[in-house]
C-alpha cells in the first residue's frame, strides 16, 4: 500500500486538514479558537507541515514535497522531472480531500457564520491589498525562500548526515512558521498551488451554507507565484550544487 503517490497524497491531506482546520477555528463563529489571531494561524500551519512531512514518509513518499512548488524545483535542480507527472496530482487530490474534511468537521460552524468571505478564507488565500503584481512578487518571494532555505536544509554542504538528518520535519515547520509570521501578512502565504487550487475546488464543489464566490479571478496568483519562485529557487540551489 505504500507508494510515492499515496505518501503524497496523504501527507498533504494532513497538511490540509490541520493547516486549515486552524483557519477555519479561529474564523468561524462559536469555535472555541475564534479570533485568536495571526500567531495560532501561523503556529497552526507551521505544525501541519511537521506532521504532513511525516505522514507522507511513514505513507511512502521519502520525498514528502506535499507541494508542487517544491516538486517543480527538485525536478529543475536535479534535472529529473519524472516525479512530477506522480506527486502533483496526489498533492492536489489530498489538498481537495483535506479541505473536505474540514468542511465536515466544523459542519455547524458554517451556517452560523455570517460572513461569506470568512468561509471561503479557511479554503484558500486571499490578499490583503488586491493588486496582483504585488501579490504575485508575494507568492514567488515567499516560495523561493521555502524552497532554498529546505534545500540548505537537505544540501549535503549543510545538515544531510550525522543527527541533524532527522530534524528536517521539525526545521521545515520552523521554516513555515517564519515565513507565515514575516511574508505572510500580504497574501496569506499559500506558498503552495496545491494548498490554494485544492481547497479552492472544494470550496466552489461543496454544498457549503452561506458561501459565496470562489474568487476565481485571484486563483492563479497563489498557483503561477509559487511556481516561479520555486523554479528560481531550484536552479539557483542547482548552480551552489547544493
Amino acid at each position: 500500500m505504500r507508494s510515492p503517490f499515496f505518501g503524497e497524497f496523504m501527507g498533504t491531506l494532513i497538511l490540509i486538514l490541520l493547516g486549515n482546520g486552524v483557519v477555519a477555528g479561529v474564523l468561524l463563529k462559536r469555535s472555541k479558537a475564534e479570533n485568536s489571531g495571526w500567531m495560532v494561524i501561523a503556529t497552526g500551519w507551521a505544525l501541519a507541515v511537521m506532521c504532513g512531512v511525516f505522514t507522507a514518509v511513514l505513507c511512502g513518499s521519502q520525498d514528502a514535497h506535499l507541494n508542487p512548488a517544491i516538486t517543480l524545483a527538485m525536478a529543475f535542480q536535479s534535472g529529473d522531472y519524472s516525479k512530477l507527472a506522480t506527486y502533483i496530482p496526489a498533492q492536489m487530490l489530498g489538498a481537495l480531500v483535506g479541505a473536505a474534511l474540514v468542511w465536515l468537521h466544523y459542519y455547524p460552524h458554517w451556517k452560523i457564520t455570517e460572513d461569506a468571505d470568512l468561509k471561503r478564507l479557511t479554503f484558500c488565500t486571499a490578499p490583503a491589498i488586491r493588486g496582483y503584481a504585488a501579490n504575485f512578487f508575494s507568492e514567488a518571494l515567499g516560495t523561493a525562500v521555502l524552497v532554498f532555505v529546505v534545500g540548505s536544509m537537505t544540501s549535503k554542504l549543510v545538515l544531510s548526515t550525522g543527527p541533524a538528518a532527522g530534524l528536517s520535519p521539525y526545521l521545515v515547520g520552523c521554516l513555515v512558521w517564519s515565513i507565515g509570521l514575516s511574508l505572510g501578512g500580504t497574501t496569506g502565504y499559500a506558498i503552495n498551488p496545491a494548498r490554494d487550487l485544492g481547497p479552492r475546488i472544494a470550496h466552489a464543489a461543496l454544498p457549503i451554507a452561506g458561501k459565496g464566490h470562489s474568487d476565481w479571478s485571484y486563483a492563479y496568483i497563489p498557483v503561477l507565484g509559487p511556481c516561479v519562485g520555486g523554479i528560481l529557487a531550484g536552479l539557483l540551489l542547482r548552480a551552489l550544487g547544493a
